[in-house]
């Protein structure tokens, strides 16, 4: 479904942004039309796991349901690839002789991505489009690394695709009873300074003729946010979220449990098999995500799953219950990757049998081959 935007409410966010941008606060930004997108559909998908929380050097080659994985070996067998908590997925969608190359996050650390590039070859010219799931640092700390290397070798009109307003927030995680730890805010400044234009996706998108993605994600399951990080609602020269548009007046500058507004699912319509959600956190719920993705395409049929599912953390019975609705929406593969957790892969691969791939830094995942 179509987010619910009158007119009177989008000349108040349009109006906001242009002050922000007045301010110096926005460069390069574009908030994305509240409209029904037309989702295109894909012949074929390469998924290459750039960075995730696990190596296996004794990765084999694995087949479920027509979606295929294999190893990526690094290039130089003295050097490992890396492994850190965060994800980077490179992203190959095609649709007839058409090919197109997005990067999906960027993991925690620049030494990290830029690493695993070298080590698995992955050129950087090829990378036409930038996509953020969301704010939380282990998925943007290796961005501004990433683009100080290669911005000179990406497109000079590059864009970055955001979940919205609140991916720019300030975060904070708990170091103790009282005591908070920063967990990092993107500042869109050095995104303007690198000639990156943001668009938000707060709207459902089309990105490069072959993706789409959720908008601002229906919260309609039993799912709920597992508690994470806190965040700050604030916008000072220039840097840190303007929430005016989308919350109201009195929460300025208060810090509150995270509960990722703005989140949102990268996701391709594969010819004949059905949809491919890609969810990089899942902190909405993965349930939601999917169902969001369902209702945006028209598309019922759900191929795969896949991305972190944040059920790391998750209580037993609320995994079980979890785990059950996802299949309910009967993915003939479900990927779980980053923070999905290893109780999570042991519970669905119990609910589904036969439907569970793993995969590892390096791995790339192949769909409609």
């Amino acid at each position: 479904m179509m987010p619910d935007l009158n007119r009177r409410d989008a000349l108040k966010r349009s109006a906001s942004f242009a002050m922000a941008a007045a301010a110096g606060g926005f460069s390069c930004i574009e908030l994305a039309k509240a409209a029904p997108i037309e989702v295109p559909t894909i012949d074929k998908l390469s998924v290459r796991v750039l960075v995730d929380s696990a190596s296996d050097i004794f990765f084999k080659p694995q087949e479920v349901n027509g979606v295929k994985t294999e190893p990526g070996r690094p290039s130089n067998a003295t050097r490992p690839l890396h492994s850190e908590w965060g994800l980077s997925l490179l992203l190959e969608p095609q649709r007839g002789t058409e090919k197109r190359t997005f990067l999906l996050d960027f993991g925690w650390t620049p030494e990290t991505i830029n690493g695993n590039m070298d080590q698995l070859k992955v050129e950087p010219s090829k990378i036409d489009t930038l996509i953020m799931s969301h704010g939380h640092f282990d998925h943007w700390g290796g961005l501004l690394g990433f683009l100080e290397r290669h911005r000179k070798d990406l497109p000079a009109d590059m864009t970055m695709y955001a979940g919205g307003e609140d991916n720019f927030c300030q975060r904070y995680v708990r170091a103790g009873q009282t005591e908070l730890s920063d967990f990092g805010m993107l500042d869109r400044r050095d995104l303007a300074k690198q000639n990156v234009k943001v668009v938000l996706c707060e709207s459902p998108v089309v990105i490069g003729g072959q993706a789409f993605t959720t908008g601002k994600i229906k919260r309609s399951s039993i799912e709920k946010v597992l508690p994470n990080t806190l965040v700050e609602f604030k916008l000072k020269d220039g840097a840190g979220c303007n929430a005016s548009h989308y919350l109201p007046a009195e929460m300025e500058g208060k810090i509150v449990p995270d509960e990722h507004i703005h989140e949102h699912a990268t996701c391709f319509n594969l010819k004949d098999k059905g949809l491919i959600v890609i969810s990089s956190c899942g902190h909405v719920g993965i349930v939601n995500s999917v169902r969001q993705a369902m209702e945006v395409s028209g598309v019922q049929k759900v191929h795969a799953i896949m991305g972190g599912f944040h059920l790391g953390p998750a209580q037993a019975d609320y995994l079980t219950q979890v785990v059950g609705e996802i299949a309910k929406l009967n993915p003939d593969v479900v990927i779980p990757m980053h923070c999905s957790g290893l109780n999570f892969t042991q519970e669905a691969q119990r609910q589904m049998p036969g439907r569970v791939l793993t995969t590892t830094t390096g791995t790339r995942i192949s769909f409609g081959v």
